[in-house]
């Protein structure tokens, strides 16, 4: 994908991942019969949703270096967001979420992290031209968070 112009570019950073979600309703995640696989992450569905409602968006993170962080890189191009930001990381896979509502309507999660190639982005790492370049960023706390503990900063 070519660069993003920056004229009202709105940058997503954070995580994205593979949501596991149940194939029936309703149930919690132990009774769920089985699962379907979903792009997740709120920072990435912030920008695809950026560029669906005709925006310029693009994501920041970091994602395995195995065939669902590829899947998802692809995903992000296909909805027509810049994967300028995006990393790889040989040596940590892709998060995995398993994901449902119960019958109460409350959430449950569990997820897969060992750590995850999203927990492991560092300033380095940055595409500093393309974060210069925004008009509007999307910050989420886990990511900022991530990012001050590899700087030995605490929140």
């Amino acid at each position: 994908m070519a660069p993003v112009s920056s004229s009202n570019l709105i940058v997503s950073f954070g995580e994205m991942l593979i949501d596991f979600v149940p194939t029936v309703s309703g149930v919690s995640l132990a009774e769920a019969p089985g699962f379907l696989k979903a792009p997740g992450g709120a920072p990435a569905n912030v920008a695809i949703a950026v560029s669906r409602l005709g925006g310029k968006a693009a994501f920041v993170g970091k994602l395995g270096d195995d065939e669902f962080g590829h899947m998802l890189a692809g995903i992000l191009k296909e909805n027509g967001v810049s994967a300028d930001g995006v990393n790889f990381d040989k040596g940590a896979r892709t998060a995995l979420a398993f994901v449902t509502l119960r019958a109460d309507g409350e959430r449950e999660f569990m997820f897969y992290r060992n750590p995850s190639a999203d927990m492991l982005l560092n300033p380095d790492e940055l595409n500093l031209d393309l974060i210069r370049s925004v008009s509007v960023c999307v910050f989420f706390l886990f990511f900022v968070w991530i990012v001050m503990e590899s700087r030995g900063e605490h929140a």
